[in-house]
């Protein structure tokens, strides 16, 4: 039997569940770099869109974005052994080949998750029981995205962000609440505790 380097459902736990992560499954969190490594980077665009959110997930930035030029190159450009490989063609759909949407899809998907990420809870000790999302921010920025914003992603709690960042580092952090539920911000190892209402929103710079 071939050896195909284009699945990846054994790492299902990692994305889209969040079932591992580096605080509460370390363990899991390295085996899965591990089995990933072993994959390689090469496939076809499903399978290099998966790969941009695995890494993304593993808060390896530089590796995501790797795999990003990849889906973005033209097809056959990185030697993968199904027909010509993965990539993007001129109108900008994912070469399978010939072609499947879950790369599209999943491209976006793994740039947002580069820049936000709401996977993780944390109890709630204001409610009996309570609990919310830790907001991380920029937990997978790559080096060769030094400055720039986006505006408008939607976090897990309901929540809509904005995002800001210069030299590498976050300038600012804009949290709208659309529910009133509480969140936790996260930048690096520094966190902060929110409880806002609806419609109120925050702003923070990650110190």
């Amino acid at each position: 039997m071939a050896y195909d380097n284009r699945h990846v459902s054994q790492l299902y736990a990692l994305f889209p569940s969040s079932q591992i992560s580096p605080s509460g499954t370390p363990e899991l969190f390295n085996a899965a770099k591990v089995t990933l490594k072993g994959r390689g980077d090469a496939g076809t665009g499903w399978s290099l869109a998966w790969k941009v959110n695995f890494w993304a997930r593993l808060l390896d930035g530089d590796h995501a974005y790797l795999i990003l030029t990849h889906l973005l190159d033209a097809p056959g450009s990185h030697g993968s052994s199904f027909d010509t490989g993965g990539g993007t063609y001129p109108n900008l759909f994912d070469a399978h080949p010939p072609f499947q949407i879950d790369g599209n899809f999943g491209a976006v998907s793994g740039i947002i998750e580069m820049l936000l990420q709401s996977q993780e809870r944390f109890e709630d000790q204001k409610v009996p029981g309570g609990e919310g999302y830790i907001i991380d921010l920029l937990p997978a920025l790559p080096k060769a995205w030094p400055d720039g914003s986006v505006k408008g992603l939607r976090a897990r709690g309901g929540f809509e962000v904005d995002i800001a960042w210069q030299g590498g580092r976050l300038a600012e952090a804009i949290l709208h609440s659309l529910n009133g539920n509480p969140a936790r911000l996260r930048y690096g190892s520094t966190t902060l505790d929110l409880d806002l209402k609806k419609g109120e929103s925050f702003c923070w710079d990650g110190k």
